[in-house]
């Protein structure tokens, strides 16, 4: 047991968010870096011969620089094994990033100097309200001419509704970047310029009473900026808390540079200390404690053709409790079987290493067969638990979609589904059409490029899309014994239905939802789909 928890206790787990651009990916690599998972960092954009970042690995994301699939990323630090959570920084694909913010028991908010608080930033940290996680900020870009940082600060309390509090402060920035003050340790750390993609680079640190040292490594103007800044936030700025920082009602706040390496490692090691241990879990019927109960885990995300030569799957699976033995069969609680997980692995974006074990707070993929689906659950046979469910997002776009080659349908209706099991997409078709008519549903519109591009790639299926103009989507609430085909609607709803035969109403107009729900006196609509 004292192993157990020891294991269990040293394993930090957070996602990293962010809106595009402002270096998350960059961040990612330098902590692999300080972790010894790689030695060499990447570039996500660059020539067609520079270095992919490690944490994108599907070939759209190389071709665009972009990051669309949430990767899983493990590596040990002083003592402590962490599970990093990559997540997509594009908003059109938020929901892998809910899902992946499931899986997470704090999040990084990457926020870029110059910019603030940007659109995506707002609705990422929503979703981490909405789960009541810790969440950490790390300014980014401070190596480029960046906004004042008390208005930083002060937008992030406006616009996101919680307290700051700077456990260091930034030391000019551009090319007057000189380094950080940290706050609680009263020294200030200056950083010789870092060579690019590598973690060497010396700091040092001057005792901020030492008038004349100071003075010397900042200059008078830098030091009387920053005697004035901290006598205005010691005055008006909020208190470390702990408890409010675990109940994600106060963010600490880092300041640095992930490309030059400034700031990055004191990051580390300061979140380290103040994050949790992997928490206890909801589950339908109570809270699972991590060390106290045997193996339990649940299904967050579902990646198909990780790798092409094998044409696999992969279900990834957040471990909530207890100690995952590989030898030992575990219960599928919704498929109500006893099985041995198959090739249990731990990730590093597209490499893998086979596992033995895994503790509470690891992130394992396992070969999905094709029985998994998002927010199952694995146990341990003798534990009763359910997880809660993960809800649908609503999706914003439709188009129907049809295969250009009559003869590729078995392909194309292969393709597409398992997309759909990823939860990329949401597959419906009209109902008393048969499967010929499939609309696809999509929260954003860059994910029908995505679709298009991996059944030509990954199941030689070219398809044609025809976007249709529907932009609100109505879940049937109480459909079990009503005839769907009598609802009475408006002229632009149509009636559709999931993969599952639960009828929708997809509308035009927003207004027409009210008028539906008038003209059918007892329907009753939903804009959430129940939990996949």
């Amino acid at each position: 047991m004292a192993d157990l928890e020891k294991e269990i206790n040293r394993r930090r787990t957070f996602a990293i968010i962010s809106h595009p651009d402002a270096g998350k990916t960059t961040l990612t690599e330098k902590l692999l870096l300080y972790g010894g998972a790689i030695n060499l960092a990447g570039s996500v954009k660059g020539k067609a011969t520079a270095r992919h970042a490690v944490s994108d690995w599907m070939e759209i994301e190389k071709e665009r620089g972009i990051s669309v699939t949430s990767s899983v990323l493990q590596f040990e630090y002083d003592g402590f094994c962490i599970n990093i959570l990559d997540t997509p920084g594009h908003q059109d694909f938020s929901e892998d990033t809910y899902r992946t913010l499931m899986a997470a028991d704090s999040a990084v908010m990457v926020i870029d100097g110059a910019k603030g608080v940007e659109p995506q930033t707002r609705k990422l940290f929503k979703v981490c309200g909405m789960r009541g996680i810790p969440i950490f900020t790390f300014i980014n870009k401070m190596d480029r001419d960046a906004n004042e940082t008390l208005d930083l600060l002060d937008e992030i309390e406006k616009e996101l509704g919680i307290e700051t509090c700077p456990i260091n402060w930034p030391i000019g920035s551009g090319k007057n970047f000189k380094g950080v003050y940290d706050r609680q340790k009263k020294h200030i750390v200056i950083y010789s310029d870092t060579q690019k993609g590598t973690k060497e680079g010396t700091a040092t640190v001057i005792d901020y009473n030492d008038d004349k040292a100071v003075i010397e490594a900042i200059g008078e103007a830098a030091k009387a900026k920053l005697d004035e800044d901290m006598e205005l936030f010691d005055i008006a700025g909020a208190e470390f808390d702990i408890e409010k920082v675990r109940g994600g009602k106060l963010t600490p706040v880092f300041f640095g540079s992930a490309l030059t390496n400034f700031g990055v490692e004191i990051f580390l090691q300061n979140f380290l200390e103040m994050t949790t241990t992997p928490l206890p879990r909801k589950t339908e019927t109570g809270i699972v404690d991590p060390v106290k109960e045997p193996f339990s885990a649940f299904v967050f995300k579902i990646q198909a053709n990780m790798n092409k030569a094998h044409r696999d799957r992969l279900a990834f699976m957040r471990i909530c409790s207890g100690h995952f033995d590989a030898t030992k069969e575990v219960r599928h609680v919704q498929g109500n079987k006893t099985m041995r997980l198959l090739q249990p692995q731990q990730l590093m974006a597209d490499d893998r290493k086979i596992l033995e074990e895994a503790y509470a707070g690891d992130v394992i993929g396992v070969f999905d067969p094709g029985i998994f689906s998002i927010g199952d659950t694995v146990c341990d046979p003798k534990l009763d638990v359910k997880y809660e469910g993960i809800p649908t997002f609503a999706p914003e776009h439709f188009a129907r979609v049809r295969q250009v080659d009559t003869m590729k349908r078995k392909q194309f209706v292969k393709g597409i589904n398992q997309i759909a099991q990823e939860g990329a997409i949401q597959i419906f078709q009209e109902i008393a059409s048969g499967m010929e008519e499939i609309i696809v549903g999509v929260v954003g519109v860059l994910q029908f490029e995505v679709l298009k591009y991996r059944l030509t790639n990954e199941y030689n299926v070219e398809i044609r899309m025809e976007p249709l103009p529907y932009e609100h989507i109505r879940w049937i609430k109480n459909y079990e014994g009503m005839d769907v085909s009598k609802i009475s609607g408006t002229s632009d709803m149509k009636k559709i239905q999931d993969l599952k035969g639960r009828p929708l109403l997809i509308f035009v107009n927003a207004w027409s939802v009210g008028m539906t729900l008038e003209r059918n006196p007892g329907l009753e609509l939903s804009e959430f789909g129940s939990a996949m």
